[in-house]
């Protein structure tokens, strides 16, 4: 039996199949509801249910607590409606969101950036370009079946700049892991993948005048970057400031490409944050948690907006810390957590 799902205060509905995650269903019919890993373990898709029932499949605990359960909260990607559903989600995207499109890609361009970060740059069909927002991410589909999700690292306007629509993705080495170690090990240029997307409710919310904060850890500067592009491009004025975080100094890998952006970008500050500096790496810049140098910087976010990519506990933290300590409106945080296969395969 199908049943409808209705979003305020948008209005907008949609209709699940029977056991579809509202999330999958909601995707197929061009519903943005916002998430993240899909996958029950980051909490992106969290939100509050006003009415009906929804059954949860398995998930982690830090992303659905059985307290926010019992307090009528759900998970849209592993939550399945067996009732009429109403639900509250604040981030529903604009009819018409860009179409999910399957596609050959061809590896045109493999670079390190660090020891362990490989920027890989996609050849994508000429007939048939994807659309996406800056922030967004494609998911690889390997051989089995299994996925691999990573962000674009360019903005969308860059696609056409090199005479062939070209994405550029940062792939962090994760010793064992079955497709970054292909990556680092037998990955060739002209190598034919399939790729999926555009994925993910992470992106600028264009229209509003708040400044920002865009916080990063390790790779998940890669989507921020895409972001600052846009922002340069769109001619987007609103101050921001970019904190970037990493354990060692080598992780901030693009450290120059943000140096010259500043010189381009009036609006835009940058504050490198590193947590583990060895004496020899020589560092004299701000060390500590990247997101509690955003707190001691600014102690009233109340007016602002934040966008947070990276590993799970520093988005975590931030949600947290932000909201409770500072003032930020929770719907003024915008996140894309970086969830392993092992943080998936717990939930």
């Amino acid at each position: 039996m199908t049943h409808t799902i209705t979003v305020e205060p948008s209005g907008r509905s949609f209709t699940t199949e029977p056991g579809e995650p509202m999330l999958t269903a909601g995707i197929r019919q061009g519903i943005g509801l916002p998430y993240g890993c899909k996958d029950g373990a980051c909490g992106s898709c969290k939100c509050r249910k006003i009415s009906g029932t929804v059954v949860h499949g398995p998930h982690q605990d830090k992303a659905l607590s059985a307290e926010e359960e019992a307090q009528g909260y759900v998970l849209t990607c592993c939550g399945t409606a067996t009732s009429d559903v109403v639900l509250e989600s604040r981030q529903v995207t604009h009819a018409g969101a860009f179409p999910i499109k399957k596609m050959p890609a061809r590896v045109a361009q493999l670079e390190r950036l660090s020891h362990d970060v490989m920027r890989i740059k996609l050849q994508l069909p000429a007939n048939d370009v994807v659309q996406y927002h800056a922030g967004q991410y494609v998911e690889f589909i390997l051989r089995d079946g299994a996925r691999r999700s990573y962000s674009m690292a360019n903005a969308p306007h860059t696609l056409i700049e090199s005479g062939a629509p070209m994405v550029d993705l940062h792939v962090r080495h994760m010793p064992g892991g079955k497709f970054t170690d292909h990556v680092f090990g037998a990955m060739k240029e002209k190598e034919i993948l399939r790729i999926e997307g555009p994925y993910g409710s992470f992106h600028l919310r264009d229209d509003a005048p708040n400044p920002i904060v865009l916080l990063a850890s390790g790779t998940g500067f890669a989507p921020i970057k895409a972001i600052i592009e846009h922002m340069q491009f769109m001619g987007i004025t609103r101050d921001a400031v970019l904190y970037w975080g990493g354990r060692r100094p080598h992780d901030l890998y693009l450290d120059g490409w943000v140096l010259d952006k500043l010189a381009e970008m009036p609006h835009l500050k940058y504050v490198p944050v590193i947590s583990d500096a060895l004496p020899e790496d020589g560092w004299r810049g701000r060390t500590g948690f990247v997101h509690r140098a955003v707190l001691e910087d600014f102690a009233d976010l109340s007016g602002h907006q934040v966008y947070a990519c990276g590993a799970p506990i520093v988005v975590d933290s931030a949600r947290h810390d932000f909201v409770q300590q500072a003032g930020l409106p929770e719907h003024e945080f915008y996140a894309d957590a970086f969830t392993s296969e092992a943080d998936k395969v717990a939930a």
